[in-house]
């Protein structure tokens, strides 16, 4: 089988070094790839925003698969002209990407469904948004409806601080979601959909905020860690059940059927399940965690989801293992970022038992690794339960060499001590 993965960042890094794995795998390239990406892809410089030049990409490849890993040309709509080449995609298509696209969509969507979630209003102006929030009430949810690279959200207890962010958003001609807060933990659970048929990958668990003790801003994440030792064992089966199988049956029934993963992100609420958000691609730096403790071959699946024969597929196989996954930001992160600092380390990091590091935002210049954005590498531990992969984990991390960077030192902390008690 001959794959193409679309994206660079450490999510496509975890999805390619999966599908090297796979002896089903023929041939793998990646569009634009990096330099982590092309230890096992052949990469190409291609637009990922392009949906005409990323079709004639794999159709000049000849490949058999075509796997979209970030959210934004999936909006774009990447999906559709290489299914209408005749190739298969995993990832949906422009309209069934709209559920990550928008989130007043997506609202819309679980309420025709019977979805949990919360309560939410959408704003176009300031007085909108000042009555959405006298309305719910502090905390404040304040989200920008489009893509935001999961910094558009704003949870807050002071009402100022949530009005500016909504203006900010308003001011330039963007749309706010209010929401009603959420209480409890947070949990992520991929939900891979033909169409029809729903499985569910094992939940993972990430940080939003950027510094220990959940401090600082949002950022795209800054860790991550699977299986969750404290969460009820039917909560995938739940999720399906009450939350990512209506979503797929509404959106079939638009005419509009979501091919890929549905990436359900959940607060397991003192009033049950509530869905807080829906992403059509997996979640970074959570599948990190998640493939790195799939068993079965990664292709065959993705192909299946695609050619919509998923429930065809045996039970999915899993490792004991734990794996912990921390993010090496770069200096600034999650504001401005600063680029072009060498990065060594990393073979070191390697050569630590049931490590690997995954490339985020690096690029070669001169011959020299260097930083190029803002979460720069995942550092993937696995070990026999959540403390022995930590363990790993920051074993990996300490090898790491970055001037100004930072990460955060209590991944999976909290769940790795409810192992021993």
């Amino acid at each position: 089988m001959k794959v193409l993965v679309i994206g660079s960042g450490a999510r496509e890094h975890a999805l390619t070094r999966a599908l090297s794995f796979d002896p089903a795998v023929s041939e793998l390239h990646a569009a634009p790839g990096n330099p982590g990406i092309a230890r096992v892809a052949a990469l190409h410089p291609v637009d990922p925003m392009d949906p005409i030049a990323v079709a004639a990409l794999a159709e000049s490849l000849g490949v058999d698969l075509v796997v979209v890993g970030p959210e934004a040309p999936l909006v774009a709509g990447v999906a559709d002209p290489i299914r209408k080449a005749g190739i298969a995609c995993f990832g949906p298509g422009k309209a069934a990407a709209m559920l990550e696209g928008s989130k007043a969509f997506a609202k819309e969507v679980m309420k025709a469904a019977g979805v949990p979630t919360a309560g939410a209003r959408v704003c176009r102006s300031g007085s909108d948004l000042a009555a959405a929030l006298d309305a719910f009430g502090a905390p404040h949810v304040v989200k920008d409806d489009g893509l935001a690279a999961g910094k558009g959200v704003v949870v807050t207890s002071d009402r100022a601080t949530a009005l500016a962010h909504g203006d900010a958003i308003i001011s330039t001609g963007g749309t706010v979601v209010v929401e009603e807060y959420l209480d409890g933990p947070e949990v992520s659970v991929f939900c891979l959909s033909d169409g029809e048929t729903v499985v569910p990958l094992e939940p993972a668990q990430d940080f939003k905020r950027a510094y220990d003790g959940d401090k600082g801003l949002n950022t795209g994440g800054m860790g991550a860690y699977s299986p969750l030792p404290w969460a009820p064992r039917t909560l995938a089966a739940e999720v399906v059940r009450t939350v990512a199988q209506p979503t797929i049956a509404e959106m079939a029934r638009r005419g509009t059927p979501f091919q890929g993963v549905l990436y359900c992100g959940l607060a397991l609420s003192s009033k049950g399940v509530k869905v807080i958000e829906f992403n059509v691609r997996f979640g970074d730096p959570e599948v990190q965690s998640v493939l790195a403790r799939l068993e079965t071959p990664l292709a065959g699946i993705l192909l299946a989801v695609a050619e919509a024969r998923l429930g065809s597929l045996p039970k999915l196989r899993w490792r004991a293992d734990a794996a912990v996954t921390v993010v090496v930001a770069a200096h600034g992160y999650p504001g401005d970022v600063r680029s072009g600092d060498d990065i060594a380390g990393i073979d070191a990091a390697e050569r630590e038992t049931g490590v690997h590091v995954l490339h985020a935002g690096t690029k070669e210049k001169d011959g020299r690794l260097v930083s190029s954005g803002g979460r720069i590498l995942s550092v993937v531990g696995l070990g026999r339960d959540l403390t022995a992969a930590r363990e790993r984990a920051y074993a990996g991390v300490s090898r790491i060499q970055l001037e100004g960077s930072h990460h955060r030192s209590d991944i999976a902390l909290a769940a790795a001590n409810m192992e021993v008690e």
